[in-house]
């Protein structure tokens, strides 16, 4: 059954299940049976977009796919959405999202160079909170491995910035068992994986990366910043 959101900071009560030990499919499922229909999954169209499509797909379920299509993708990165679409007949959701014509309009040209904050803020944070508004759980693909910012996610958390339940059925995976799943499954993948973009994002800002680096070194490189930030779990503050 689907439960209802009351106020941001009034989450529903869960379970009493040690989340922390579900292996990822089960965590889909039991997340499945609770919060549908008001359940969606995010992709970005990077590897774990495509393992937990195939997850979700594999255990014959149904759920609303999220893009945030920030047209600043890689050819590849379409071309691999296309592609999982179409093999895994996915529903998609794609909030509104401005222009680059209108961006430049509104903030300036190249805003990513001068304000990457601000961009992914226009580009990605406020078209998800916009995207979200319809449910109460959001299944992402982030795992600890990936970078030190990420490293405490759990499993299953509130989040009092979009009011729902973050699922994270692969937080306990490291890169290899990704790989390892999507070579067993054979999975389509992002073929710039396969280019030393260990981790993919909008064009001006994703760089390839040493094998020895943290697997998202290539995001932002040269910068501080770390995040996009729709992983941020502070509340919104709107601006105009």
């Amino acid at each position: 059954m689907a439960v209802r959101m009351s106020t941001p900071s009034s989450p529903p009560r869960l379970p009493d299940l040690d989340f922390e030990a579900l292996p990822a499919e089960e965590l889909i499922a039991w997340a499945h049976s609770f919060f549908w229909p008001r359940l969606c999954l995010t992709c970005s169209w990077q590897k774990q977009s495509s393992v937990l499509v195939h997850m979700v797909a594999d255990l014959g379920l149904r759920m609303d796919t999220v893009e945030l299509d920030t047209h600043l993708f890689f050819r590849e990165s379409y071309e691999t959405r296309e592609r999982l679409v179409d093999k895994y007949a996915l529903k998609l959701i794609q909030p509104g999202i401005p222009t680059i014509a209108e961006q430049h309009r509104a903030e300036g040209p190249n805003l990513w160079e001068r304000d990457p904050d601000r961009c992914c803020h226009i580009r990605k944070v406020e078209p998800l909170v916009q995207a979200l508004a319809p449910y109460d759980a959001w299944i992402s693909g982030i795992r600890r491995d990936q970078s030190p910012s990420r490293g405490t996610t759990q499993k299953i958390q509130w989040s009092d910035r979009y009011g729902v339940f973050k699922i994270h059925p692969l937080a306990d995976w490291d890169e290899r068992r990704v790989w390892s799943y999507i070579e067993a499954n054979e999975i389509p993948y992002n073929p710039l994986h396969d280019a030393g973009y260990r981790s993919i994002g909008c064009i001006p800002c994703t760089r390839p990366t040493n094998p020895d680096d943290e697997e998202r070194a290539g995001r932002w490189a040269g910068s501080d910043k770390l995040e996009c930030g729709i992983h941020h779990d502070t509340k919104l503050e709107r601006t105009a």
